[in-house]
């Protein structure tokens, strides 16, 4: 373009968004790729599917971009892909935002990501449930801040009538779910994210209930957020509210721009629009014919990329656009794709070989021609001036296309382009978001200003779990009354069954089985924490997705919280059973077994419960490994005559310890417990051991409280190890 001086100046010029584009989020050729088993000729065949494919575009700041298109078009997936939830390797392509470059870590320091779900504890209030994410995110920030910060939020969000009603669940009344849905928001941003992230954020809604939610997120992206969000069939309300759409089908870009422009996409497309059509609902409808028709909707791709005008459907009555053509500057030839695996009539890719395509179309950030550009309006629309400084590659590559430019296959940017068709680098995609913007309420933590990985230390964050787990209990007293219920109930039936027992072989059998009993007993009343913590694991799992805590953290604090509760549930059996059976040795050691032993088996549960996808498998595990170490502890068979290929099963039953542990305690003496007809003779203490092949040192009876101490450790060791590496919300 010509200057006042008389000198060209060549400009680059950011592919993917609008010259004055000014912040937000950035994408270039994002591209995720899976294989999949399919089934061919009676064999199984493996084929790569690209559930996205080269996706290329922007997200503006202070706005709200909303993803849309028909099921399958890869919505979910696209979200994850900039919100860094797919693991590191499988997605290609560049993220970044105001222009620096973005690692998938990084992106979530930045962001919140709402679920579709909302995992919220039921027994907290609003106000309790921000209090406790503030001191999450927010650090070292004083308390009176926190408070000041979570009370702005609270009447931001609408939430100011509902601030001391609890969440409530399916079993208890709570607040509405328009305003769980704001909650599950106002978690994810009370620490004022650069970038907002919201996987259908309507769903499960009604109208009014969706508008008040989306009029909210409207707010905070006013504030200085880029917001980003998936939606499905939008009312009209709501879509007064988009500022920015991207839609999608097949995983790749249909449309990028804004909804005011997408009647103007339609018509230049050649589709004619029904009077009193939604446009958007209307596109969405039109990219399904094509799907379902052999030409796909891989034409409606590339015209959204290039502008080249797709073929029309037939039987379809296409109008002509009304935008007047005009030539175009011959650039350069491009392949056409290459399609591979089946496509049917149903005109559904599995993947896109993309040959040179590398070559003919840079998606990257930076594009490779230095540019200048001149935009003028006129009522036929925006035309486009471009004067192009090639590379002495691209010439060449040029001069190597041209000749093949008629030949089948290929085609020509000069014949079809239709004048001011938008692509992703056109200014008819332009939002001028700095016409929104207003002061942040919640001043952003932007990605210049980060600082360590998590807001607290690890004391502090374990301080916070533990005053959140001991309001939890103290709102759900039933699961630790159950317990406590259940083992006094069943202390006095044994303190009334087995009552003063003879000193007779009777009578030694009678305690024996009291004390096999006590220990199945203790394993059994663990097994309610498979259902409490599979339904806490969501919650976890959203929390740390976006490092509000540790898991090691959360490990010790769930830990340290039931202490005291084992405690004294062990303390009551003991003292009930104590007296009434005559039971010997220090009371003191027989408690810290029973003790000992809830925690070995509770830390055991615990763990099953992190591997288990559900509860019930959850309980099927543990019933299935409670039959194993009560077969395997010693009761039924001793140590020395379990057979030598099973006798690790002894070893690893959490039930031997605390079982020969109790009998220790009872028989390490020389005191008669009974007369045997057979021998004619006294049966002692350590008789009785000796028989049952269990040791009768006394050093040995603390050995047994030390490796369930061990097994304790070991358990909780490897339910940390899952919660830190296996139980991330991620596609792989």
């Amino acid at each position: 373009m010509g200057h006042a001086n008389g000198h060209r100046r060549d400009t680059v010029i950011d592919v993917g968004k609008p010259m004055n584009f000014t912040g937000g989020l950035e994408f270039s050729s994002l591209t995720y790729t899976v294989t999949k088993k399919k089934k061919v000729d009676g064999n199984w065949l493996s084929q790569e599917v690209d559930l996205l494919h080269r996706i290329t575009g922007y997200a503006p700041k202070g706005c709200i971009t909303a993803v849309m298109g028909p099921s399958g078009a890869g919505k979910s997936t696209f979200l994850d892909g900039l919100a860094g939830r797919i693991a590191s390797g499988s997605l290609k392509g560049r993220v970044s935002l105001d222009g620096m470059e973005m690692s998938p870590s990084l992106i979530k320091r930045t962001s919140a990501y709402i679920m579709q779900d909302d995992r919220l504890f039921p027994m907290l209030t609003v106000y309790e449930t921000l209090m406790f994410a503030a001191d999450f995110r927010l650090g070292e920030m004083s308390r009176d801040d926190k408070k000041q910060r979570v009370e702005k939020l609270i009447e931001q969000l609408g939430l100011s009538f509902s601030r001391n009603t609890y969440i409530g669940d399916e079993g208890s009344r709570g607040v509405s779910g328009g305003e769980r849905r704001r909650v599950s928001i106002g978690v994810d941003i009370i620490h004022g994210p650069s970038l907002l992230f919201l996987d259908e954020p309507t769903s499960g809604l009604d109208s009014t209930s969706a508008h008040s939610v989306i009029e909210k997120v409207h707010d905070i992206a006013r504030s200085g957020s880029t917001v980003i969000l998936t939606i499905h069939q939008p009312s009209s309300r709501i879509q007064l509210l988009l500022d920015h759409l991207i839609i999608l089908a097949r995983g790749q870009l249909m449309y990028q721009g804004s909804p005011k422009d997408v009647a103007l996409h339609l018509g230049r497309m050649g589709s004619k629009m029904p009077k009193g059509e939604n446009a958007i609902e209307y596109l969405i409808d039109v990219i399904q014919e094509y799907d379902q028709s052999e030409l796909g909707v891989e034409a409606l791709a590339d015209f959204a990329l290039t502008g080249m005008k797709p073929p029309p459907l037939v039987n379809e009555d296409m109008s002509v656009s009304t935008v007047p053509p005009s030539p175009a500057p011959s650039r350069h030839t491009r392949h056409q794709p290459e399609v591979s695996g089946d496509k049917g009539r149903s005109g559904k890719r599995l993947h896109l070989q993309t040959g040179t395509q590398d070559r003919d179309f840079d998606h990257s950030v930076r594009s490779p021609w230095n540019q200048s550009r001149s935009w003028s309006a006129s009522q036929s629309g925006i035309v486009q001036t471009l004067s192009f400084t090639p590379s002495r590659q691209q010439r060449t590559d040029r001069k190597m296309e041209t000749p093949m430019s008629a030949s089948p296959g290929y085609y020509t940017y000069s014949k079809e382009i239709l004048p001011a068709t938008p692509t992703p680098h056109s200014s008819d995609y332009t939002v001028n978001e700095n016409d929104y913007l207003t002061p942040n309420i919640a001043p952003t933590v932007g990605y210049q200003h980060l600082g360590p990985k998590f807001a607290n230390s690890f004391f502090s964050e374990t301080w916070v779990l533990m005053r959140r787990n001991f309001v939890n209990i103290r709102r759900t007293p039933e699961l630790f009354l159950s317990r406590l219920v259940v083992l006094t109930v069943m202390g006095i039936m044994m303190a009334t069954m087995f009552k003063h027992p003879s000193r007779d072989m009777q009578g030694i059998t009678n305690l024996l089985s009291f004390f096999i009993f006590t220990v199945c007993l203790f394993f059994f009343s663990s097994n309610d924490a498979v259902p409490a913590f599979i339904q806490e694991r969501s919650i976890f799992v959203r929390e740390t997705s976006h490092n509000a805590y540790r898991a090691s953290s959360y490990t010790i604090a769930g830990l340290i919280t039931y202490l005291p509760f084992l405690g004294l549930q062990a303390g009551v059996y003991a003292g009930i059973v104590w007296f009434p059976l005559k039971l010997r040795g220090p009371f003191h050691y027989f408690l810290l077994v029973l003790y000992m032993s809830l925690l070995s088996t509770n830390s055991f549960v615990i763990f099953v419960s992190s591997v288990v996808p559900n509860y019930i498998l959850g309980y099927a595990a543990v019933i299935a490994f409670t039959a194993l170490f009560f077969l395997f502890c010693g009761y039924f068979l001793n140590s020395h005559d379990i057979p030598l290929y099973w006798n690790w099963m002894n070893w690893i039953s959490t039930m031997t310890y605390p079982y020969q542990g109790l009998l220790m305690n009872q028989y390490q003496t020389n005191t008669s417990f009974g007369y045997n007809p057979a021998s004619g003779q006294d049966v002692s203490g350590f008789d009785i051991l000796t028989s049952l092949h269990i040791a009768t040192d006394e050093s040995k009876k603390w050995q047994k409280l030390l490796i369930m101490l061990g097994w304790t450790i070991l358990y909780r060791i490897l339910f940390y190890l899952i919660l830190r590496f296996a139980s991330k919300n991620q596609r792989t």
